[in-house]
């Protein structure tokens, strides 16, 4: 015989509370038009009974999930050894659990991912998604537009003709990057070098563009293209002293492109910052912190960025489930929200 205790039902809540089972239906699915008293009787009968709502009839109800789909167009390798990718997470799911929403992670290792994802998308899964790191020749917006699903982008769109109105949050990527190479120039540095990160994100052109803005005359041997990791910050680095041995300050795109750069440094025997000084991007604690010596560096809000996109999103969600105006699921009116960023002195410049 089994002993398994029957969860509880919407009746045993109604019967318990003295409602019906209509009113317990409409205060657990967050309905309006039941008077406050009543209100608190069906949530003290709920605690008390330990009531679960069945998530699949309560989405026929609200039309709701409580789900949204993180999607990062990036491999997992990447993914999980890049802790800017855990820190804007972060920020995302400390919003969705303060909401009571749950997190849908999917990544993107080539062509055939991307169509998985935007069938998942199709599917009627999830609420709505979060999307990031995005490439400029990404199928993924056009993906995401076919399967009919509210989106926030993280960075700002780099894709298309540019007329498309899209959500996205991003940070001030050009002004922060004129305030580090500004900040070397200040210093006395005259052969200051870029590291980029890859050219086919919004970002990392960006951090280009506000180098360029310091340095437009600058010797085009001083640029090296990357991608964001510390063993591209190495071969990057190799390749700048062999091209240009009198550099003596170098602005990476990125922290952990800078961690690489500050290791072939001291391969090579030069002094940081008395030969060559060095600047960041991200402000990864963790990694600018423990660095040797400790990284200046320009700092966004990596978490704060997840934190506006869930809102956004969310916001979007419920405006079209209280029957306000909706422009179309995937292209909301078009917003983008920039975050300021602020250099971080410390050792290394």
């Amino acid at each position: 015989m089994s002993d398994t205790v029957p969860r509880p039902t919407l009746e045993a809540v109604a019967a318990r509370a003295g409602v019906s089972r209509a009113t317990v239906s409409r205060v657990v699915n967050g309905g309006d038009g039941v008077r406050e008293p009543l209100v608190e009787r069906v949530r003290q009968a709920v605690e008390e009974l330990g009531y679960v709502p069945n998530q699949a009839a309560r989405s026929l109800v609200t039309k709701r999930h409580d789900a949204v789909a993180v999607v990062i167009a990036e491999p997992e390798t990447r993914v999980f050894a890049d802790p800017f990718f855990a820190l804007q997470l972060r920020g995302i799911s400390k919003e969705l659990t303060a909401h009571d929403n749950q997190l849908v992670l999917l990544l993107t290792e080539g062509r055939d991912d991307h169509t998985r994802v935007a069938r998942y998308l199709a599917g009627g899964h999830v609420d709505g998604a979060l999307v990031f790191s995005l490439h400029v020749d990404d199928p993924l917006p056009e993906l995401i537009q076919g399967a009919g699903v509210p989106t926030v982008f993280g960075g700002r769109p780099g894709w298309g003709d540019g007329t498309r109105d899209v959500v996205y949050v991003d940070s001030d990527n050009r002004g922060g990057a004129r305030a580090a190479v500004r900040h070397l120039v200040g210093l006395g540095r005259t052969r200051v070098a870029h590291i980029t990160g890859p050219l086919d994100q919004t970002s990392a052109a960006d951090r280009l563009q506000g180098y360029r803005d310091v340095m437009g005359d600058a010797d085009p041997r001083l640029v090296v293209e990357s991608d964001f990791t510390p063993g591209g910050g190495e071969r990057a680095m190799r390749e700048l002293l062999d091209r240009c041995p009198e550099v003596d300050a170098v602005f990476a795109a990125n922290d952990l492109t800078a961690s690489g750069v500050l290791r072939v440094l001291r391969e090579r025997g030069r002094r940081v910052p008395e030969d060559v000084a060095v600047v960041g991007f991200d402000d990864m604690v963790p990694v600018a912190e423990q660095s040797d010596p400790p990284l200046t560096t320009v700092r966004q809000d990596i978490e704060e960025m997840g934190r506006i996109m869930t809102r956004l999103l969310l916001r979007s969600l419920d405006r079209r489930n209280t029957g306000g105006a909706a422009p179309d699921p995937v292209r909301p009116a078009p917003s983008g929200e920039v975050l300021p960023t602020t250099l971080v002195r410390r050792a290394s410049a």
